[in-house]
């Protein structure tokens, strides 16, 4: 007897120990029979939700109606204004990362559980793995039957019901007798909501064009604030001259008129006057890039147009290069084709330059040279008395 009493306050004190180091908390900790199987290697993940309604550890976590998992703890989030909910899954269970977390119950009274809901196969991405945060965005939870049973006494007790007997009656009476208009009518808005549909675009790209137009309009306030303010001395100067006004729009009222007429008389005249303008419209168009090249020189005619830099109104502007090259010229008069014009005579010595007639040529010292005399041009020219003067001075 002595022997079982140690052994259990042995047992009793080894299994306090190990409750402190692992920190016992209660039958929380403790599976519940029939619970769902972890396997060996379950994995934890996480989902934020707005309201967990009674929601506690060890309930349930589904996928399908089947237990795949257990709820672990309940906490409040950061923000103070959800819950954290951390959960067990068994780790053969494979989820995509983008699947959902609602909150479900499992009968009118029952308990509450977690559903995890996979998406679509198109939409599936990723996969859950250790650590995975659902966002507060892909979890939710059904009304409870308080909530349900709240609203239909509102409903009952404040509502609209006892008013849904003159609604029938007087819907009744409208639609009695009508039923062909009222099938015309439903027939349109058909017609109007098909036609809306196919012109979606359209009109989603006017709204947009619409909120642009806002934001312009806002950014522009001061402007428009200022355009209004300085807008009413303008209306008043034009209610001022209104009777001025209307007297111009009847003027032009009038001479519209006449102007009508006018055209409606002269018709037959303008056709054919059109008409006996297109040959030389045609042949404007034959002309083609001729015309623009005939226009560019007229303003200088009989000049090219470069003659524009030239001529300066009375006056004109020359730039000349005189090249008196005597070894050219000479050289041109010996290459000539035409016979070489001969040096007249001295008209004071009679002596033909280059010939040494009268000129010391015979021995004799020249003459003392007498005074000059202009040389008519017609004797020899400026270049003839050139040429004499480089031939006379050889002797």
């Amino acid at each position: 007897m002595r022997r079982a009493l140690a052994a259990t306050l042995a047992a009793a004190a080894l299994l306090l120990a190990g409750c402190g180091e692992a920190g016992f908390s209660g039958l929380y900790n403790t599976p519940l029979p029939g619970g769902a199987d972890l396997g060996d290697h379950p994995y934890r993940i996480t989902a934020q939700f707005g309201d967990v309604l009674d929601l506690v550890p060890q309930a349930s976590v589904k996928v399908n109606d089947v237990a795949v998992g257990r709820v672990e703890k309940v906490a409040l989030a950061d923000d103070a204004k959800s819950a954290i909910v951390t959960m067990a899954v068994n780790g053969d269970i494979e989820l995509p990362a983008n699947s959902a977390a609602l909150l479900r119950q499992s009968s009118l009274l029952g308990e509450k559980f977690v559903e995890l809901r996979a998406p679509s196969a198109e939409q599936a991405t990723g996969r859950l793995t250790d650590g995975a945060r659902i966002p507060l965005s892909r979890t939710n939870r059904n009304p409870e039957v308080e909530e349900v049973l709240g609203a239909l006494s509102l409903l009952l007790n404040g509502g609209g019901i006892g008013q849904l007997s003159n609604i029938t009656r007087e819907l009744n009476a409208a639609l009695s007798g009508n039923e062909a208009e009222v099938r015309t009518l439903l027939a349109r808005v058909d017609e109007i909501a098909t036609e809306l549909d196919g012109q979606k675009g359209e009109i989603v790209r006017a709204i947009d064009g619409l909120n642009r137009l806002s934001s312009t309009l806002v950014a522009q306030q001061g402007n428009l604030n200022t355009a209004l303010d300085h807008l009413e001395p303008g209306l008043r100067v034009v209610t001022a001259q209104r009777d001025q006004l209307v007297g111009m729009l009847q003027s032009l009222d009038a001479l519209s008129g006449v102007a009508v007429d006018t055209v409606n008389r002269s018709r037959d005249q303008l056709v054919a006057n059109l008409r006996a303008l297109e040959p030389t419209l045609r042949k404007l168009a034959e002309a083609g890039t001729n015309l623009p090249i005939a226009l560019q020189i007229l303003p200088t005619y009989p000049f090219p147009d470069s003659a524009g830099a030239v001529i300066r109104g009375d006056y004109a502007n020359v730039h000349a290069r005189v090249d008196l090259n005597l070894d050219l010229l000479l050289q041109n008069f010996t290459n000539s084709s035409q016979p070489i014009l001969p040096v007249p005579p001295n008209p004071v010595t009679g002596a033909v330059p280059g010939t040494g007639q009268g000129s010391g040529g015979d021995g004799t010292a020249p003459a003392l040279p007498l005074p000059r005399t202009p040389v008519p041009a017609q004797q020899g020219g400026v270049l003839g008395s050139l040429l004499g003067g480089l031939t006379g001075g050889g002797g």
